[in-house]
């Protein structure tokens, strides 16, 4: 089952984005109009096809060497992915969660029975067809909501699952599933973005539910990652991406890693962390000290992608240095702070400045690392 020929094991890259792009204008018009009933499935489905073969050219034209298929048969970063799960799903809640004052589009998903893995998931064909269009020319990147996801005490239910203990037992199966799925279908390097994990290192949200404290949950987040990766491929490379919120440029909370980074940064089993470093919500580099030497990957996401303006050159590689303090310049890479578009709506910058900064990474990376 081991490929170890590939050369995905080199990922994270030293220059790497998050993974969704901004939606253009016509596949917008294309998902209004089949929302309306104008426009078939199939017929969205080749403006979405015909979309992310533009955008993997443009990517591989900056320099990339890993590339996404800009999440642009999705919705939401995640509420796509796990409500096909079995046993999960989607809903319309009377609210939508508060990000830094703006409501967000009113749609969740909930645990409805046991949940496993459905091996007609549609994110499994969404692959196949991404990685033909990518054809060996760049790694085709696959991006995931974590496991961890299914925490949210809005999701959890009581009437079908006795405790956490329990349901992390069918979560746990589900995505070791979904990580074979992906496997057997050409991943080689697959992203687990996690909102839940974050958040259990901001100070400002309280934790307790079902006698956990902020601390059992950390530990529980732990064992449900490590529990997945358990016996994954050597050749499958798997990074997460610890995010803070991110809606049309408004973020969910705030606080540094801190909390999260003795227990996670140094015991978690991914080949990579993705870290949010754009703003002085995220603190400094301190928690980067608990990543072990020789470990887990750390990408530096420096650059923002919530707004256009192009960072300084020399500021980001000051910062860069300065994470070199805490984890070897050999471990670390950068990338955008988060995607540009974590659900359809996308940021507040135009598609010039998204690829005007993922080209400015290319090009830093190289400076950096020579």
């Amino acid at each position: 089952m081991t490929n170890t020929s590939t050369t995905v094991t080199k990922a994270p890259f030293r220059a790497d984005h998050v993974g969704s792009l901004l939606r253009p204008d016509n596949l917008h018009q294309a998902r209004k109009e089949f929302k309306e009933g104008t426009l078939t499935a199939q017929q969205l489905r080749e403006v979405e096809t015909q979309e992310i073969k533009r955008v993997v050219d443009k990517q591989i034209e900056v320099g990339l060497e890993l590339v996404t298929d800009g999440e642009f048969r999705r919705t939401w970063w995640h509420l796509d992915f796990l409500e096909h799960l079995n046993g999960i799903e989607g809903y319309v809640p009377e609210t939508g969660y508060e990000f830094d004052g703006v409501e967000t589009e009113r749609y969740n998903i909930r645990t409805t029975g046991k949940i496993s893995f459905n091996s007609d998931h549609p994110f499994i064909k969404d692959f196949v067809e991404f990685n033909k269009i990518v054809d060996g020319r760049a790694v085709a990147k696959q991006t995931i909501p974590s496991p961890n996801q299914l925490f949210h005490p809005d999701i959890f239910n009581a009437a079908v699952y006795p405790d956490y203990e329990a349901y992390a037992v069918d979560i746990i199966k589900a995505y070791q599933d979904a990580l074979k799925a992906f496997y057997d279908a050409g991943v080689r390097y697959l992203q687990l973005d996690d909102v839940y994990i974050a958040a259990l290192s901001s100070p400002d949200l309280q934790f307790g539910d079902q006698g956990y404290t902020r601390e059992q949950f950390i530990d529980l987040a732990l064992r449900v990652i490590n529990g997945v990766l358990e016996g994954k491929p050597e050749d499958l490379i798997v990074t997460t991406h610890l995010c803070r919120g991110n809606y049309q440029s408004t973020w969910a909370f705030q606080g540094s890693y801190g909390l999260i980074a003795p227990t996670l940064f140094a015991k978690e089993k991914v080949d990579g962390f993705f870290l949010e470093y754009d703003d002085e919500r995220s603190g400094d580099f301190q928690p980067l000290d608990h990543i072990p030497n020789g470990g887990a990957n750390v990408v530096l996401g420096v650059v923002t992608s919530k707004d256009g303006k192009l960072e300084d050159k020399e500021t980001i590689k000051a910062r860069i240095q300065e994470a070199a303090k805490y984890v070897p310049l050999e471990q670390l890479c950068l990338s955008p702070q988060c995607g540009f578009a974590s659900t359809h709506h996308g940021n507040k910058l135009t598609e010039d400045e998204q690829w005007e900064k993922l080209k400015f990474i290319v090009d830093v990376a190289k400076e950096v690392w020579k």
